[in-house]
């Protein structure tokens, strides 16, 4: 088998999302019987030498799983997805960094609302200032996104998840 790129929507027994897991995961839950295939990706396989599998593009899971509530960890990679992998200042989509509106220096803290993604010109063009004292707008006010809207952002590829992530 080899190294596969393609994901796969884990649903829970009730049909709610859990989670977003590589294909050959997907895979395994299912030729292990602790999943159902619900859909596979269009026209791929997995090929042994004897036997064709369709590769799972969403999968359920055979029992429920209790989750407790599911937090967004506080990371570079999961803010960068909240902004859309755009600067909030100018859209830019190269050359992104960190900013923190209120600076460290001056007692910032790196939290979900203090925390934005910012191309390297804007960042500097702000440095050790606030906003206002930099005479600079937001594009969004910084939130702290569920986790079901960090799955959503993966709807743009693959849209036959997309009934499964409407409501929750």
């Amino acid at each position: 088998m080899k190294n596969l790129q393609k994901h796969a929507l884990l649903l829970n027994a009730d049909y709610s999302a859990l989670a977003v897991c590589d294909s050959y995961k997907a895979f395994l839950l299912v030729y292990l019987n602790k999943a159902e295939l619900v859909n596979q990706a269009e026209g791929e396989y997995l090929r042994t030498i004897n036997h064709r599998y369709p590769l799972p593009s969403i999968i359920k899971l055979k029992n429920y799983v209790n989750v407790p509530f599911q937090k967004v960890i506080l990371s570079k990679p999961n803010i960068f997805k909240r902004d859309n992998h755009q600067c909030v200042y100018c859209d830019e989509t190269k050359d992104l960094t960190l900013d923190h509106l209120i600076p460290r220096s001056k007692g910032g803290p790196s939290t979900w609302k203090n925390l934005v993604t910012a191309c390297k010109r804007c960042n500097a063009k702000k440095g050790d200032r606030s906003i206002e004292q930099a005479n600079m707008t937001l594009r969004h006010q910084p939130f702290r996104p569920s986790f079901l809207l960090m799955l959503k952002n993966t709807i743009k590829t693959n849209k036959s998840w997309r009934q499964y992530l409407q409501s929750s």
